[in-house]
């Protein structure tokens, strides 16, 4: 490193050190620390070649594609769904009209922990914080007019994701598209629910099994389709810090991979598809570094530890949503703002595609103004800010390469941890994660009490006079007794002999070894509910329960 700069550097902090910074701790969301300034010193052992690169190639620190948003800017996704199938189909084609590019679908909790509508555990909960789908009739009027060959969709669910997955496979298969023409994602990742989440239904070996049959068999029929997204968006909702979020994510995603492994894949037959989903918290440079250490580490540990040779297997691809944890109920309208920075981050990181949050979803589910709002957002950001007409704009600067390779430093400390206690799922029932990600939360929130970090509206610049003036989504108590009408209805109309035959083909497939989707599709296909095609599975593998501590 030149002399020259050290010696002018280490002048310029004694006179800096002079001077009196206001006094406030400077450290990220993540309480990591912020030097005063970052200079070629902070990246003496910088390699551009081997830490950074070039766009679109290994190690991808810089972007998954060589021309990103110049070629093609990121999917816009609103993630959306309430109600019953008929008001969701109703939002999303609303959200159509006004440029959104891909669907994202929100299910509601019972549909969720898989239990039909008119299931005693699902009372109240129907259509409250997403839609209500007890069926393949409820999924074909989710895409009704929606044509599925035209437009990708993600779908956020987990525990059940094999079943409802299959109903949109045979929604497509009734529009008349073939399985190889669907694009989209399913969330599909049991092992957050474990640490974060908590909507788990069975134990984790069975989980697994149906996670690596998702695998196999979108290998083989659904080419074009992402069997899980990792997703590390409800690890740092539930309090963890972005380290913990990159560190947990990726943790996750090798397991997936050797579960894959074990299973007899190789892992160029299912690594492609699979995909990323990441908050973007408030401290702006800290995600975005997030981002491009999450590639690096990804394309290193595919390359080097699992042997992957196909270029896409390296690729970290991946969602974002913004932090509806850094969303406020108090002056809802700052969370506009809010949602605006934490996007660009999300874009500076080079996201593929994006949610921007509605402020008002601290108080209830977006309404169509709120959610237009946030859809303009990324459109403003795509077309006015000149954003994505540079690839990887902030790469070279001192702080984000700096940033990038601590987290990769810090990220690198919580594998070996993992690996000493056994693995994700030993550590999972250690509940190593889970007092990791509380404890975080623990010294987040006593800063926002103490303030010595400042949120705006809540423990500073506080309006006495404060009165809720947006106008808030309603649910009509009238949409659950309607949806327990309608699956009630089902079960006397369909043909229960080829129900009953197709539970009970997969109780068969479940007890022993065979892929289970082909099985599901077939339940499904008969108009099988999914709590039935769940209830079947459960008395197969069980429930999990989680062990406590204290």
């Amino acid at each position: 490193m030149d002399k020259e700069i050290k010696s002018r550097l280490r002048k310029w902090q004694e006179e800096k050190d002079k001077l009196r910074d206001r006094p406030v701790k400077f450290t990220t969301v993540s309480n990591l620390p912020v030097n005063d300034l970052y200079t070629p010193v902070d990246l003496e052992d910088f390699d551009y070649l081997r830490d950074l690169s070039l766009p679109g190639e290994y190690p991808y620190t810089r972007g998954v594609q060589r021309n990103m948003y110049r070629g093609r800017l990121w999917t816009m996704r609103q993630f959306a769904g309430f109600a019953t199938a008929r008001e969701s189909n109703e939002r999303y084609k609303f959200l159509l009209e006004r440029g959104q590019t891909g669907l994202s679908v929100a299910f509601d909790m019972p549909t969720i922990m898989g239990f039909d509508s008119d299931h005693p555990r699902a009372l109240g909960e129907v259509g409250r914080v997403g839609v209500a789908i007890d069926s393949l009739a409820d999924m074909e009027v989710l895409f009704s007019g929606i044509p599925l060959d035209k437009v990708s969709t993600s779908m956020t669910i987990n525990a059940p994701a094999a079943v409802i997955w299959a109903m949109y496979l045979a929604t497509g298969e009734k529009q008349g598209v073939p399985p190889q023409k669907l694009t989209g994602t399913i969330q599909n990742d049991i092992l957050k629910e474990y640490i974060a989440q908590k909507s788990w239904i069975f134990p984790p070996g069975p989980s697994m099994r149906l996670i690596t049959d998702i695998f196999a068999f979108a290998s083989r029929h659904v080419p074009k389709w992402n069997t899980v997204s990792i997703s590390g968006y409800h690890i740092r909702e539930a309090g963890s810090t972005a380290v913990q979020e990159l560190a947990f994510t990726l943790a996750d995603g090798f397991a997936y991979v050797e579960a894959g492994i074990a299973a007899g894949l190789k892992v160029d037959d299912f690594a492609p598809r699979l995909s990323f989903f990441f908050n973007s918290h408030a401290d702006f440079f800290e995600e975005i570094a997030k981002y491009r250490a999450a590639r690096r580490i990804w394309a290193r540990r595919m390359k080097e530890k699992y042997g992957a040779r196909d270029p896409r297997s390296l690729l970290l691809r991946f969602h974002t949503q913004t932090a509806g944890c850094s969303l406020t109920a108090q002056q809802p309208e700052n969370n506009i703002v809010r949602t605006a920075f934490q996007a660009l981050s999300a874009v500076l990181g080079g996201t593929q595609s994006l949610h921007t949050n509605s402020m008002d979803e601290t108080l209830a589910l977006p309404s169509e103004k709120a959610v237009q709002i946030a859809l303009r957002t990324q459109q403003i950001i795509a077309h006015e800010t000149g954003a994505a007409n540079v690839i990887d704009p902030l790469a070279g600067s001192y702080f984000i390469e700096s940033f990038t390779n601590k987290m990769e430093e810090e990220a690198e400390k919580y594998f070996a941890e993992i690996d000493r206690r056994g693995g994700v799922l030993a550590a999972i029932d250690q509940n190593f994660f889970q007092q990791e990600i509380a404890d975080a939360a623990y010294i987040y929130q006593r800063a926002i009490d103490t303030k010595e970090r400042i949120q705006v509206g809540v423990n500073e610049f506080v309006d006495q006079n404060e009165t809720l003036d947006i106008e808030l989504l309603k649910i009509d108590p009238q949409i659950e007794k309607n949806q327990v009408a309608g699956v009630k209805k089902l079960r006397e109309t369909r043909d229960n002999i080829l129900v009953r035959e197709a539970l009970e083909n997969l109780r068969r497939a479940a007890a022993g070894t065979e892929n289970l989707m082909p099985y599901i599709l077939d339940a499904v296909k008969a108009y099988s509910t999914e709590g039935e095609i769940i209830q079947v599975l459960r008395e197969v593998f069980g429930e999990y329960k989680e062990k406590p501590t204290f």
